[in-house]
């Protein structure tokens, strides 16, 4: 039976009570409007972990002027039955109030790895971002938190934030969810209409087309974006935030395809500012690509 606890107060008893069983804790945190990827981290927290907390909170401090935070999808009785049928044992579901009381002034942030991708047309994201997750960390003290691969860089941030503070949480990053036609999963794909949605079909195309490339032997990262640029310009609704090709620890751009890189793109379709990556492996011995499953399914 899943328990849904709305307060800080009450979470915290719980998981003292869980911790005192000897219970292992895997944390799902999510902004609501539950999709299958937020469920398949879910199932995966389940059956690697004794207790299954998945936690909605839309957080007020990873969005920016002008930003979608007052028409965000919100539904929390879809939410309730979703996580329930995905087997979640707890939903924690807090107040802003209660995570941001009046007075509030501590906040987290990772250098240099927010500077880059999402950090330059969202400044202060990241901040709203760490400073969320380092208190659900601290409510929840989950032993494995999880998190979707599409969010590449978030995911990147997070599991350096764990290790510089010594969090002693394993951070997953799990292979993004998409839908039959290629489209990653997001809650904002809900703001397309019908002609922007086949528009937004176009991220996961750019991004095949560059893992082709590679396969081929294309090692030069210009030209990869180039032709992925190619493909997105075509569509009507679509305006490229950025196409980029970095290394997968430092988020640095690359000179040439070597090693393990992330394929990262941020469109607007229409209003709506959609991401997607992938990651690829090239062997360098025998510079044969090599594709992670983690980001293209």
């Amino acid at each position: 039976m899943m328990k849904v606890v709305d307060s800080i107060s009450r979470m915290s008893t719980l998981v003292k009570m869980l911790k005192k069983e000897g219970k292992s804790v895997g944390l799902v945190p999510t902004m609501g409007y539950l999709h299958e990827g937020h469920l398949s981290l879910v199932r995966t927290a389940k059956k690697h972990t004794d207790v299954a907390v998945i936690s909605i909170f839309v957080n007020p401090a990873q969005f920016g002027p002008g930003e979608d935070f007052d028409k965000y999808p919100r539904d929390f009785k879809r939410d309730e039955e979703l996580a329930r049928s995905a087997g979640a044992d707890i939903l924690f579901y807090p107040s802003v109030k209660d995570m941001y009381p009046k007075g509030y002034s501590t906040y987290v942030n990772v250098e240099a790895l927010t500077d880059t991708l999402c950090g330059v047309s969202r400044p202060g994201h990241f901040r709203g971002v760490t400073t969320v997750v380092a208190k659900l960390f601290g409510i929840v003290k989950p032993d494995v938190a999880y998190f979707g691969q599409k969010d590449a860089q978030q995911a990147i941030v997070i599991k350096k934030m764990a290790e510089d503070l010594n969090m002693g949480i394993e951070v997953k990053a799990l292979p993004t969810v998409r839908e039959q036609d290629g489209l990653a999963m997001s809650s904002r794909n809900v703001y397309l209409s019908n002609g922007e949605r086949q528009d937004a079909m176009s991220l996961s195309q750019a991004l095949a087309r560059a893992e082709a490339l590679v396969k081929q032997g294309e090692r030069d990262p210009g030209k990869l974006i180039k032709a992925m640029e190619e493909i997105i310009q075509k569509k009507p609704s679509a305006r490229i935030d950025y196409v980029s090709i970095v290394d997968t620890t430092g988020l640095k751009p690359m000179d040439k395809i070597t090693g393990e890189i992330l394929v990262a793109l941020a469109v607007f379709i229409g209003k709506t500012r959609l991401i997607d990556n992938v990651i690829i492996k090239v062997d360098s011995k025998d510079d044969k690509s090599k594709f992670a499953k983690k980001g293209a399914q």
